[in-house]
């Protein structure tokens, strides 16, 4: 992972608000039906992250020049932040992961495949956590490599792994894959969102394969009940 500044144009923003004002049906077409991993929705789950139990010895910052104003919070069985997500192109390179379409780019992750390679984040949904300080600790909090993640932006799940990590100040950030399937611009230099993602982590929990998706779609539906049950 690493720290970058998530700059819009003024005229981009103009043009994606003037779009959002219109209707879909003014297009031609229907509305798009939300889109989720799964059989829990972005509704319930969120409907039980919406105070905080801080268990962090501080607050993050989303960005290097941003005030620290995340915590991680408690619940039972799991963790969450609320913050924004930026784009972590790092792993394997490819052709859409790489030193050209990334400046950040490192060709290594935390946690690897079953294989030992480094994970690929152009097709497989991972997220960064902080790396341990005395802000705090992932592994302390049961919080895995391989981990379950559910990623939740607007009404849309996708279900990720903890896949790396990142600088001990700064929270908010996933693959590329895991902004695409979001509907979130996955481009490792200018995309990402500065707000409205959350994440829950779900503790003691690990896929294997980490690298198989399908498993962590399979395990994040089943946890995602569970929480919803225990929360």
């Amino acid at each position: 992972m690493r720290t970058r500044t998530l700059t819009l144009a003024a005229t981009a923003s103009a043009a994606l608000l003037a779009a959002g004002a219109l209707p879909a049906t003014a297009f031609g077409r229907p509305a798009p039906t939300p889109v989720r991993e799964g059989t829990v929705s972005a509704a319930a789950l969120l409907a039980k992250v919406t105070s905080c139990s801080q268990i962090s010895n501080g607050k993050y910052r989303t960005d290097e020049e941003t005030q620290a104003t995340v915590a991680v919070c408690g619940k039972n069985g799991a963790v969450f932040w609320k913050a924004d997500l930026d784009i972590d192109c790092d792993g394997q390179r490819t052709a859409k992961c790489n030193e050209d379409t990334d400046p950040w780019f490192q060709d290594d992750t935390a946690f690897h495949q079953s294989d030992d390679k480094p994970l690929r984040a152009d097709t497989l949904p991972y997220v960064v956590v902080p790396s341990a300080s005395g802000t705090w600790n992932y592994a302390n909090a049961g919080i895995k490599g391989g981990g379950v993640v559910a990623v939740i932006h607007g009404s849309k799940v996708e279900y990720a792994v903890v896949g790396d990590t990142g600088p001990t100040k700064i929270i908010g950030e996933a693959s590329y894959a895991t902004a695409k399937a979001l509907g979130i611009d996955p481009d490792p230099e200018n995309g990402g969102t500065d707000s409205g993602v959350t994440y829950i982590l779900f503790k003691n929990s690990k896929v294997s394969p980490i690298e198989s998706h399908s498993a962590a779609v399979t395990a994040g539906d089943a946890l995602a009940k569970q929480f919803i049950q225990n929360n």
